[in-house]
């Protein structure tokens, strides 16, 4: 349907890009953007007799909007990154599928993570900062090291798997005596020990984030 728009953009000369019904225009300056986007936004209305999102349309910089879940960084060299909305939908995935209240077994949880991780990376993985997919794989293993800390429940239950995996009983002690919480003791000595990064991959968690190290 929109096919016609692309013609008239292209007949304007103008640099788009569009996928579907969502469509970014680039242009100079500000007062470009608004003359281009009251011209457009009444051929789209009067010659293709559709009616325009308001709410979601808008003149700004290309650093302050988002196009298919991407976005460009502040950079000297802009870069593209992925939203902050886009990035925020998939924490927001990842507590629903890590929620201990699930009532499921750490090998299902882990399955299900891995398969929605796996498709998110697939279309995400494109960015240009690998920083924040390095942050990201860090907060998810700091999220199932606190889901993994609760289940384990009681102190001579947290004593024996803490042991079993080379933690010292000095430092173990140190961590079950903690008068902090399970978000904090996820990113302790004790359980970074305990389930580091190699325990992880071997129970099929994918990282977002490929060191080329």
């Amino acid at each position: 349907m929109l096919d016609e728009l692309d013609r008239e953009l292209e007949r304007r000369k103008h640099r788009f890009v569009r996928y579907a019904e969502d469509c970014n225009i680039y242009v100079r300056s500000r007062q470009a953007g608004q003359r281009v986007m009251t011209s457009v936004t009444r051929f789209l209305t009067r010659r293709l007799k559709l009616k325009v999102n308001e709410a979601k349309s808008a003149v700004a910089r290309p650093v302050e909007r988002k196009f298919l879940g991407f976005s460009f960084s502040t950079n000297k060299e802009p870069k593209r990154r992925i939203a902050p909305k886009a990035l925020l939908r998939c924490k927001q995935k990842i507590r629903e599928l890590t929620r201990r209240t699930r009532g499921i077994s750490l090998e299902q949880m882990t399955k299900e993570l891995a398969a929605y991780l796996r498709g998110w990376k697939s279309y995400f993985g494109y960015c240009q900062t690998p920083s924040l997919l390095k942050a990201l794989d860090e907060w998810i293993r700091r999220r199932l090291r606190c889901t993994i800390w609760k289940q384990w429940k009681r102190g001579s239950v947290r004593f024996r798997k803490l042991r079993q995996r080379g933690v010292s009983i000095t430092l173990i002690a140190n961590t079950i005596r903690s008068c902090h919480g399970p978000w904090r003791l996820a990113n302790s000595p004790a359980l970074s020990i305990a389930l580091p990064i190699a325990y992880f991959d071997s129970i099929g968690l994918p990282r977002l984030f490929d060191d080329p190290a």
